[in-house]
């Protein structure tokens, strides 16, 4: 099991913890498998392409990154606000000023993330659905996605999800 801890939540860490143990796959950690990442990206399109799920591109908890993290963690998206102190920034802005000896509650989640194989680079262009090779690799070819547009996001998961499973 991936060994996460949240600077100041059990209640988190232990919901993380029984989350996790449906994407947990034995090679995550010690080779360059992204089963579980691609786990977490086929859950997560597959919750955001249900009608009662709400989407919010700027919402921390609720936008591209945020529905992601919430299948990742299993923190709703109110408890991600809440473990960044209710600071609204962007993800893109998180992973920017990412900084793994600060000791922020974002960082917990950026380390977890980065575990998974994600690097903060791959955090921003999921918010803003860029990575050229995910768009190229789209059924159908490439196009241009909109970044606050559910059916996209949905889209360049599974594409995200796809070019994964061939690395």
């Amino acid at each position: 099991m991936l060994n996460f801890q949240f600077s100041s939540c059990l209640g988190c860490e232990l919901k993380f913890n029984k989350i996790m143990s449906h994407f947990y796959s034995d090679t995550t950690n010690h080779t360059k498998s992204y089963q579980t990442l691609i786990d977490a990206l086929r859950s997560t399109s597959h919750r955001l392409s249900q009608e009662d799920v709400e989407y919010q591109w700027g919402h921390m908890g609720q936008c591209n990154a945020g529905h992601l993290i919430q299948t990742i963690t299993g923190m709703s998206s109110y408890e991600i606000v809440e473990s960044i102190d209710f600071h609204m920034d962007e993800w893109s802005e998180h992973a920017t000023d990412y900084c793994t000896k600060t000791g922020c509650k974002v960082d917990d989640i950026f380390q977890e993330v980065e575990k998974l194989g994600m690097s903060h680079q791959d955090i921003v262009q999921l918010e803003y659905l860029s990575n050229r090779n995910v768009l190229n690799n789209l059924k159908g070819g490439y196009r241009t996605l909109q970044k606050n547009n559910k059916s996209h996001v949905i889209q360049y998961m599974e594409s995200y999800a796809d070019l994964l499973e061939r690395k």
